[in-house]
């Protein structure tokens, strides 16, 4: 297939694990990949890198950074650095929560998508493994491609734009054996949320309790590398 009759989609691309995999099961359904992702204000750049990394390494056919400011917002402890990162696991929806995040990173995914002229979104969210997050629940992915096919022009004009939700059901470890089935490489992902610049990983905060026992459960060698 041609690169101008194969399918395109719009891929949201963070840099950790999650968003690595979605980019891997998009292309191997036959997609062109096109891969987002946001400076927006997080507590750290080594997710960007990251994203660049893996962006990079599995040939996206185009990477975005996008620049945004939650910061001067607040409300989250991955945007304002008054508010520390948890290092004991949290109890309901936690300070990481970012109000919004992913309905506004949908929302220029789907931008993009129209300019594209694609009919697929990929986002990495998941509803087993996840942190508690209101808007990584499959309810809220219904119920955003609803508003997406009624809010855009190629909705109304007959094509059915698509929310892909890979990983909506899989465990950490099922996440992380179907990644490496598909070839990547986890040492170029980032989860953590306070990881320093050269990437390291803090091994406290819930990001990184939750990969760790994603490698464990799936008896795997964790490539994660800590500070000391």
């Amino acid at each position: 297939m041609s690169s101008s009759t194969r399918k395109k989609a719009v891929i949201l691309l963070s840099g950790g694990l999650d968003s690595a995999t979605t980019l891997a099961c998009a292309q191997s359904e036959g997609y062109d990949c096109y891969a987002l992702s946001f400076e927006y204000g997080q507590r750290h750049s080594a997710e960007l890198h990251a994203a660049q990394r893996v962006a990079a390494a599995m040939s996206a056919h185009e990477h975005r950074v996008l620049h945004l400011d939650l910061g001067v917002l607040g409300g989250s402890a991955l945007t304002d650095r008054n508010i520390d990162v948890p290092t004991s696991p949290s109890v309901g929806i936690p300070v990481t929560y970012v109000p919004a995040r992913n309905t506004i990173f949908l929302s220029f995914a789907l931008a993009w998508a129209e300019i594209l002229q694609a009919d697929d979104i990929f986002i990495g969210v998941n509803a087993v493994d996840y942190s508690g997050y209101p808007d990584c629940r499959p309810d809220y992915i219904k119920a955003y491609e609803v508003m997406a096919n009624l809010a855009t022009k190629v909705g109304v004009e007959g094509h059915r734009m698509t929310i892909h939700t890979p990983l909506i059901d899989l465990s950490k470890a099922d996440i992380i054996r179907l990644g490496l089935a598909k070839g990547i490489d986890y040492g170029l992902t980032v989860s953590c949320y306070a990881a320093d610049d050269q990437g390291r990983a803090c091994g406290e905060c819930d990001s990184c309790r939750i990969r760790a026992a994603g490698f464990a459960d799936a008896g795997i060698k964790d490539p994660t590398i800590y500070q000391a």
